[in-house]
């Protein structure tokens, strides 16, 4: 890799700066954070990868000969970069996957992909098996069900607290279901995983979704259950939290470094 994006220089971003800086020490670094944030985020990522890397905050002012730009600086930020970097020429890695609920930001990035001659490409993220469930739905899907169990403590700040008392949970708890468009669209922090599911499997509305507060759970859970003409599956993680942000899994941050590097290796499993 030559010269990656990055949209968003939070503490994924920030991770991904240190990362590619050591795997690729010779490959610019761009960043897009917002206009208020420039200057402290630029601070920030020097001390990582000193001159190599530089923030900007917009697209349009990114050097030409960006070979990947990779999202992970929020719902917002697919919606106010997303198309810009298409238009720009530019393959786009989501890791928001949660924003493609919304379907008209959803068509506008793959039209802006099909005219540009560019991949929208979506992460498996924090959860496992995707490559198994899209090979899946060629034959047909009859079922999928996706099970999220984290601590009740997990869930404060969310739509949840609209739902439960979460300080009184005592035992496992359901307090949503509901179909991947919803569920994404409620939780735009929690839910991605549902929207990658949904996008790789049988879609938003036929995705079941449950969503638990559990006292016992063991870091974040999740459970896929698919059944079709070429079986069942069953795919369960139990994912430990990022250590700068712990509302996100710290497979996530690895899924989009691998899919990164992917777009170099002579061999991509």
């Amino acid at each position: 890799m030559k010269h990656v994006l990055i949209i968003g220089a939070g503490a994924i971003g920030a991770y991904l700066v240190r990362e590619l800086h050591r795997m690729y020490p010779d490959a610019t670094l761009s960043c897009i954070e917002r206009t208020e944030l420039v200057d402290a985020a630029r601070e920030r990522l020097r001390e990582i990868a000193g001159s190599r890397v530089e923030i900007y905050d917009r697209v349009a002012a990114v050097p030409a000969g960006v070979e990947l730009a990779v999202e992970c600086g929020g719902h917002a930020a697919v919606t106010q970069h997303g198309e810009a970097c298409l238009d720009a020429g530019h393959d786009l890695l989501v890791a928001s996957v949660g924003a493609l609920a919304d379907q008209p930001l959803h068509d506008r990035l793959v039209a802006a992909a099909k005219r540009n001659g560019r991949k929208l490409l979506i992460p498996a993220g924090a959860v496992a098996g995707m490559d198994g469930l899209a090979a899946a739905r060629l034959a047909g899907i009859d079922r999928v069900r996706y099970t999220s169990r984290k601590l009740p403590v997990a869930w404060k700040g969310t739509h949840a607290q609209n739902l439960l008392d979460l300080e009184k949970v005592t035992v496992p708890t359901e307090f949503l279901r509901t179909d991947a468009r919803q569920a994404a669209t409620l939780f735009p922090q929690n839910a991605n995983v549902a929207a990658t599911i949904a996008l790789a499997g049988v879609g938003f509305e036929r995705t079941e979704v449950s969503l638990n507060a559990d006292p016992s759970a063991r870091g974040n859970t999740h459970l896929v259950e698919v059944e079709g003409p070429c079986g069942t599956m069953r795919i369960e993680l139990s994912n430990k939290p990022f250590p700068d942000n712990p509302k996100t899994s710290m497979l996530a941050g690895l899924s989009l470094l691998r899919a990164i590097r992917n777009q170099s290796e002579a061999v991509v499993v």
